[in-house]
């Protein structure tokens, strides 16, 4: 059998990058889909995009209203950001459009991440103190 060598990858095309630091967040299964699923579609040099929950439900195998969790939780955690946008039908009326997702700077997710674990550790001394028990502190994922 004659041994195959498989083809250069090219580092621009047919990819896109996950900041590594995402791994640190403990994100959900899903939250990573879709987060990846944004990152996938996100215009490089506006770090925005607009895919439709139906689309990125249809991508990552989920429903819509399972999409529609995920974001709000990828925006809780200061990943993602959205806006409403609007369009003009033929005949003149204005409706809904699919909301407009800007990736945030992930450096800004982990520092909220980092401090939201710190601020939970000194509720949780606050609590002990206040009880007068040993409360057993989890480890941050």
């Amino acid at each position: 059998m004659k041994y195959q060598k498989w083809p250069k990858r090219d580092p621009i095309k047919n990819y896109f990058p996950v900041p590594n630091e995402v791994f640190l967040l403990g994100l959900a299964p899903g939250e990573l889909a879709v987060y990846s699923y944004l990152l996938f579609c996100e215009d490089r040099n506006t770090y925005r995009c607009w895919p439709s929950f139906k689309t990125i439900g249809k991508a990552t195998g989920m429903s819509t209203n399972t999409v529609r969790k995920y974001v709000r939780m990828l925006e809780d955690r200061g990943l993602i950001a959205t806006e409403p946008t609007s369009v003009t039908t033929k005949n003149g009326q204005k409706r809904n459009g699919n909301l407009l997702f800007t990736i945030r700077p992930i450096q800004e997710a982990v520092e909220q991440f980092y401090q939201q674990q710190l601020e939970k550790i000194s509720l949780d001394v606050q609590r002990e103190k206040a009880s007068g028990t040993k409360v057993k502190q989890e480890r941050p994922a």
